[in-house]
């Protein structure tokens, strides 16, 4: 560890970040296991259809917990997978691949369906303006290592073999290790099943057994040979595989969300211990469901949201479209261990507060400092720039973050409209502030497009309209405009240096 690093490292250990770890239970310490590097493992999407509002939540999240651990001075290894093969279309050890039932009925490849919903989940990426990950392997381009782990699962006693396809065996997994602590399931209080009962027919020996690689119908096109005949992986081993492969037997973090904490992050647990003896896990995340006006998000019940239908305003429940940013600042407002409401009504309100936010932001770099600032602002400016950090050591509670930062813009405004002075040291800490948290550690960014880019040609046409009535000495027509404007939530400030405007 180098000494620069160290003197960070102990900044960042007294500040002491802490994460909800789902495993434990609780908040605990972040500890990385090899500092400076940090390894954080998220479960990308199925790549079958276009990526649902679900997925953006979660990737979103765990993109803000990779800018701070960077922020904070960690070398992370983020490697996001994309799942193209080998997830079924119950979520289980029955049913056709999703991506080569949605390849057979459009009568195209299945790796045509891959590339397309490849390409259309980066492009909603990058509106979202998510970091890319360092690595972003397939399941299909890691066929060979994911063999070599049921072989090695299957050695060690933990699998069987019934007609080409391999089962992991949860019952001889549980005399030696625990299964369900991820979850809290208790699977040996469950009612066993008899064989004609299994889920999956009669080839398993236990209903709380998963196929960690089935047998492939003659039909099928996605399929690899293997030890046990030809076949296909299935979907819970391939990030047992890539997460271990590229971050090592032991990592840091996991994320992904709550619906896959069981059975998929279960069956990692039990895959990668069966396999090579050890939990690969240290702090699991997960984040929370979407539900739309207190309903639970389902597509049967027509009020599930793709991104674009958000962008666009189509959907039927929205009365306009909102932008990549707003939907970002909508979606960190609140928690991501908490439930996230969709409302128009909501929707409407985080605009709002985005345009409130980011006006600032953009006013700040405007100010000018002056010799006789208050020195009061100086301890202001710190006190909600340390409760900036505080907010996100504390499980990165992006919420009460963006609080803080709103209690900064206020600052902001007062000095904009001329009710305060600044002296430079407090404005540097105010605008160093800002940009860490809106830009580099909330990924959040000031929109230059044609609505801003109309409204300042506007407003300055209205101040020049209103100072040739001041000069005409028309006080009516002056104050009008004034008190309209005001009405419409647009305040002006007339100062010696001329007239300025901004959103309150």
């Amino acid at each position: 560890m180098d000494y620069l690093f160290l003197l960070a490292y102990l900044c960042i250990m007294s500040a002491g970040l802490h994460i909800y770890n789902t495993l434990s239970r609780k908040k605990e310490l972040f500890v990385p296991l090899n500092p400076p590097f940090v390894g954080l493992y998220v479960c990308g999407p199925t790549v079958y259809d276009e990526v649902h509002l679900g997925n953006m939540r979660q990737f979103t999240s765990f993109d803000v917990v990779y800018r701070y651990l960077s922020h904070l001075g960690f070398k992370v290894r983020y490697v996001r997978n994309i799942t193209d093969v080998g997830h079924l279309t119950d979520d289980g050890d029955q049913g056709e691949d999703k991506i080569e039932k949605k390849a057979r009925a459009n009568q195209i490849e299945p790796m045509e369906i891959v590339q397309k919903y490849t390409n259309g989940f980066h492009h909603i990426a990058k509106l979202f303006n998510l970091i890319e990950p360092n690595i972003e392997p397939t399941a299909t381009g890691h066929i060979i290592e994911q063999i070599e782990m049921v072989k090695r699962i299957l050695a060690n006693g933990y699998a069987y073999e019934v007609n080409g396809s391999v089962y992991f065996d949860v019952k001889r997994y549980m005399q030696d290790h625990k299964y369900g602590e991820l979850s809290g399931r208790k699977i040996d209080e469950q009612l066993e099943q008899t064989r004609e009962e299994l889920e999956g027919g009669s080839e398993k020996k236990y209903f709380a057994d998963f196929g960690i690689w089935k047998a492939a119908a003659p039909e099928t096109i996605m399929k690899w040979p293997s030890p046990w005949g030809e076949g296909v992986p299935g979907w819970h081993l391939e990030c047992s595989v890539m997460s271990t492969k590229y971050l090592g037997q032991e990592f840091d973090i996991h994320g992904g969300g709550m619906d896959l904490k069981f059975p998929h992050h279960e069956c990692e647990i039990a895959q990668s211990v069966g396999a090579d003896g050890k939990a690969p896990v240290r702090y699991w995340m997960h984040g929370n469901m979407l539900t739309v006006n207190g309903e639970k998000m389902s597509k049967s019940k027509g009020n599930s949201f793709l991104p674009m239908e958000l962008f666009s305003g189509s959907h039927p429940m929205l009365s306009k479209g909102f932008s990549p940013m707003v939907v970002r600042f909508f979606m960190l407002q609140t928690h991501y261990s908490s439930t996230l409401d969709f409302s128009n009504e909501a929707l409407e309100a985080s605009e709002k507060g985005f345009q409130r936010l980011m006006n600032a932001y953009t006013n700040v770099w405007k100010l000018s400092a002056s010799a006789d600032g208050n020195p009061v602002l100086l301890s202001e400016i710190q006190k909600y720039s340390q409760a900036c950090e505080e907010h996100m050591n504390d499980d990165f509670n992006t919420p009460k973050t963006i609080a803080s930062l709103f209690e900064l813009a206020a600052i902001v405004n007062k000095v904009s409209n001329g009710l305060e002075k600044i002296h430079e040291e407090a404005l540097t800490v105010l605008q160093q502030t800002m940009k860490t948290y809106i830009e580099k550690v909330l990924g959040l960014q000031p929109e230059a497009n044609q609505d801003s880019q109309t409204l300042d040609k506007a407003m300055d046409l209205i101040i020049e309209i209103r100072k040739q009535a001041r000069q005409n000495k028309d006080w009516a027509t002056s104050d009008q405009i004034r008190d309209e404007l005001a009405a419409a939530g647009i305040q002006i400030k007339d100062t010696k240096d001329g007239t300025s405007w901004s959103l309150v």
